[in-house]
């Protein structure tokens, strides 16, 4: 059996497998899907079966011949990774050039050259139309796959270039089995974890090696159901405690960068406490903090729906936002607006893609505060009493 290690989606990882299978990869591979799911990790799992040595075709990636132990230990020449560089956290116009110098040349081991650009949406314009002449014209028996949370601030020239995979947040049963499988929770604590991450493989695991994050995630979540009952003060008062607590959960993701074959964690120094590294931060680390803070906002939201919506006698699935919860979610979702709870869930997602391109992310969060849906008068009463 192949070795893949992605794990949910089985769709995208279907037409993986017949990429793999046939030697016929497109050219260009865009992968698109929510920040942690896993779209580093099958693009990985693409190289390694191009790129594997194994005689039978249907069992690529074996995973244990040399090929495959070096796209996993991230030192095979003919496979290249781009990410993010720079206190603006982009991928630059000399990356790309870059690139496209290696891409050139014939492949060292393998039969293909394969490039992975993470953070995709994270090329700037320079960079998307140098990267463009290479998708027009790519040198023979190259596959360029680039991994997108937002496809949207992608050019349309460069989108259409690309074949197009989507991948959806994994289900917390097989979250917890990838926590297992790694060993690095329990059965109940990986059951947890799986529902907490909201279908990121990747938060998954940053939170499973960084109990502080838990405990920051926990707060997170906390602080926003219970602003619900907060007047515009209050509200605007909390976005510094918020944005220590997204400081956390997101320093956890950088020591833990992601899901299987994503890189393995970094040896960093303790940290600071998380309110004075927020103070201290550059740009790009407060906007990776406001994006965790509208990720848990996001899943929080979708749980206020999901219990405002009329069972008839059927349960209620799982809150993401965690099964301690319950009782608070429930009783806010009876006091609140379904409507414009569903209204600011789109919100969230026009903010997540304003930070993408670089909004202020004090300002950004001001605004979710002031919009965050209010529980009515007398069911805040009640729920005090």
């Amino acid at each position: 059996m192949p070795a893949f290690r992605t794990h949910g989606n089985p769709t995208a990882l279907a037409a993986v497998r017949r990429a793999i299978t046939s030697q016929r990869p497109p050219h260009a591979l865009l992968l698109v899907g929510p920040a942690g799911v896993g779209k580093t990790t099958l693009a990985l799992d693409l190289a390694a079966g191009l790129l594997c040595l194994s005689g039978d075709p249907g069992t690529r990636p074996c995973g244990v011949c040399p090929a495959c132990r070096k796209v996993g230990h991230g030192n095979h020449p003919d496979l290249h990774r781009v990410a993010p560089d720079g206190a603006g956290g982009q991928v630059r116009l000399a990356q790309v050039h870059e690139l496209q110098s290696a891409l050139a040349l014939r492949a060292m081991e393998g039969r293909f050259r394969l490039a992975i650009v993470e953070q995709a949406h994270r090329l700037n314009a320079d960079a998307q139309n140098a990267l463009l002449k290479t998708l027009e014209e790519p040198p023979p028996d190259v596959v360029i796959v680039l991994a997108a949370d937002d496809e949207q601030v992608l050019l349309p020239t460069v989108r259409s270039r690309c074949a197009r995979l989507r991948l959806v947040p994994v289900g917390s049963g097989a979250i917890a089995d990838l926590l297992a499988e790694r060993g690095v929770a329990d059965a109940p604590r990986a059951s947890a974890l799986g529902r907490l991450s909201g279908g990121s493989p990747g938060l998954a695991l940053a939170l499973a090696s960084a109990p502080e994050a838990v405990v920051a995630y926990d707060r997170l979540v906390r602080r926003l159901l219970d602003l619900m009952g907060s007047d515009r003060r209050a509200r605007l008062s909390a976005t510094a405690e918020l944005l220590a607590d997204g400081a956390a959960v997101a320093a956890a993701i950088e020591r833990n960068p992601g899901p299987v074959g994503d890189g393995p964690a970094t040896d960093e120094p303790p940290r600071r406490s998380a309110q004075r590294q927020v103070r201290a931060t550059a740009p790009a680390e407060r906007r990776a903090a406001t994006l965790q803070i509208v990720g848990a906002w996001r899943a929080l939201t979708r749980d206020l729906c999901m219990a405002a919506i009329p069972t008839s006698g059927r349960s209620k699935p799982s809150p993401v936002s965690g099964v301690e919860l319950i009782e608070e979610i429930e009783a806010a979702a009876a006091a609140a607006s379904a409507i414009e709870l569903t209204r600011f869930l789109r919100r969230l997602d026009g903010v997540a893609a304003a930070l993408e391109a670089y909004a202020n992310p004090e300002l950004a969060l001001d605004m979710l505060l002031l919009a965050w849906p209010r529980l009515a008068p007398a069911s805040t009463a009640r729920t005090s009493a």
